[in-house]
């Protein structure tokens, strides 16, 4: 199974650190934070992975390359203008294949493990996401879950989506290119029953802002 990080936002609500630095090079605890995520990617057995980038992305290849450091293969998908979270997704379809891929917001940070069963989309589902409770700054929640079910609304916790997935290329494959967010093409498969979950067993910050990404780091240093 490949991986895919999405890394192409501007990161606006970082500025000023995201103005001459891409967010997912920005120092967390000594290293920058996409790096967690590639340490993570390896110890699960990951040895290729595809990265979006638009905003500051000759800063990002030039400091990850291509990848053999960590012993990985780093595919690159540039895009001159970001394409939203499905768009950036669509493009890169072609460097992904055929076959399921495990997909990661470039600005979370999580010690999930990161270890995937490969029967997780059986029965004709088109993606299975990772659910955390909801955390201050997102206090409504994305989704409903149902047993192993995800659901847009009905009874049972409403979470949010961790930026965590496995998909199917096939979710986004009939879709026009362009520039689109994902949550409506997941919730239309939703609406057809073909989206499955389940909460994330494991720590998980949403480093969105300044303040929590500071927070993140002095919690980082005081378990060294």
């Amino acid at each position: 199974m490949k991986a895919m990080i999405l890394a192409a936002g501007r990161g606006q609500r970082m500025a000023p650190l995201t103005d001459s630095c891409p967010k997912p090079l920005l120092p967390l605890a000594g290293k920058p934070l996409i790096e967690y995520h590639l340490e993570r990617l390896v110890a699960a057995g990951f040895r290729e992975v595809v990265i979006n980038h638009a905003w500051l992305g000759h800063m990002l290849e030039a400091s990850l390359g291509d990848g053999s450091r960590w012993g990985l293969s780093i595919h690159w998908s540039a895009e001159t203008e970001a394409l939203e979270t499905g768009g950036g997704i669509h493009k890169a379809l072609p460097l992904l294949g055929s076959e399921p891929f495990l997909l990661i917001n470039g600005d979370v940070w999580t010690d999930w493990p990161g270890v995937v069963s490969p029967t997780v989309l059986s029965g004709g589902v088109l993606a299975h996401l990772w659910l955390v409770d909801n955390p201050d700054h997102n206090p409504k929640g994305d989704f409903v879950l149902q047993g192993q079910q995800v659901v847009t609304d009905g009874e049972g916790p409403r979470l949010t989506f961790s930026g965590l997935s496995v998909m199917n290329p096939a979710l986004l494959a009939d879709h026009e290119p362009g520039c689109f967010a994902l949550a409506p093409v997941l919730r239309a498969a939703m609406a057809q029953g073909r989206i499955s979950g389940e909460r994330l067993a494991a720590r998980w910050v949403d480093v969105g802002t300044p303040a929590r990404l500071h927070e993140l780091e002095q919690t980082l240093l005081k378990e060294r």
